[in-house]
């Protein structure tokens, strides 16, 4: 009884399923409020103090680096790491892809219009970390710390405009096709 309750409520039936949407609404509403583990307040506290005292290192400035620091190193892999972890999501991807779009599976669409962007985002996640990387090997090697730290904010915004504008596209696509898929097969076959 408990365990048909469970199956009902992870019904396969995704698109009409309010878990995908709630998974949607949270993986983009989570998604945004961090790069690389750096919070969006520090973000914006070093930008602002940037943009007031372009050349001092303020408080501010200083706590982004320290951030920077601790986290992009966490996103530096081997190029044996890399390539398995890229084989890894292509293989799954495609599975998902051809049950999905091949075989006409609704859960494995709905896996597949989840999961995609956030690939592409790890892409661009993992190289974000290597340009910030040398940003902070040539704060270390002496570049002036307001330098590096607007390096390192224009690098960031750069990602945050490209994450925008994916997840933008992500939701529309979502919704399109959920909503394609609903009209289709209203009775789920």
């Amino acid at each position: 009884m408990f365990l048909t309750d469970i199956i009902s409520i992870l019904d396969a039936r995704s698109f009409s399923s309010p878990w995908f949407w709630l998974v949607l609404l949270a993986i983009w509403s989570f998604g945004g409020r961090r790069v690389l583990g750096i919070p969006a307040d520090v973000l914006a506290d070093a930008g602002s103090s940037l943009r007031r005292y372009p050349s001092e290192a303020r408080a501010e400035v200083v706590a982004l680096l320290d951030w920077m620091s601790l986290n992009v190193p966490r996103w530096r892999m081997s190029p044996g790491v890399g390539a398995a972890i890229t084989a890894l999501i292509c293989f799954v991807l495609a599975v998902l892809i051809v049950l999905g779009f091949g075989a006409n599976l609704e859960m494995a669409q709905a896996i597949v219009l989840l999961m995609l962007p956030q690939a592409i985002l790890l892409v661009l996640r993992v190289r974000l970390a290597a340009q910030l990387y040398w940003v902070l090997e040539a704060a270390e090697l002496g570049q002036p710390v307001p330098e590096a730290a607007t390096e390192a904010l224009r690098r960031i915004n750069r990602y945050r405009v490209l994450q925008m504008a994916i997840s933008l596209v992500a939701v529309i696509l979502a919704a399109f096709w959920a909503t394609r898929w609903i009209v289709l097969h209203p009775h789920g076959v």
